[in-house]
């Protein structure tokens, strides 16, 4: 298995930044299609757990404003093979101190590559 093909990785991180606009723009169409058309996918955040394509839909409409704004530290992206890819993204809140993680768990399905799998956090205190 090839790790890190160029061709693949250059399509997951075209695919990160089209979500990454989406979210800013809070465009839900396009967020809502980015993720799997399943009862399969998860979307765990801050402050939610998401099981299925309906309670992601659901959270995304129901958010008001949408994600806060912003700005991305660092991307890392690791792809195998040419149809499965991680990206994460390390973000901080316009305004804020604390660092945000994003993973991405992106398949490429026969209608494109789609989100399988998301986790957001945000880093908390230690002591």
């Amino acid at each position: 298995m090839m790790i890190d093909e160029p061709e693949t990785h250059a399509e997951i991180a075209a695919q990160v930044e089209r979500y990454e606009d989406a979210l800013d723009r809070n465009d839900i169409g396009a967020l809502d299609a980015m993720f799997w058309h399943s009862q399969q996918v998860v979307r765990f955040g801050v402050g939610e757990n998401l099981y299925g394509e309906a309670e992601i839909a659901a959270f995304r409409r129901q958010r008001q404003g949408g994600s806060p704004p912003r700005t991305v530290r660092r991307i890392a992206i690791t792809t195998f093979g040419r149809d499965f890819a991680v990206a994460n993204v390390e973000f901080q809140r316009l305004g804020g101190e604390t660092i945000g993680r994003q993973s991405q768990s992106w398949v490429r399905l026969p209608e494109g590559w789609r989100i399988v799998a998301a986790h957001v956090s945000l880093m908390g205190q230690t002591s």
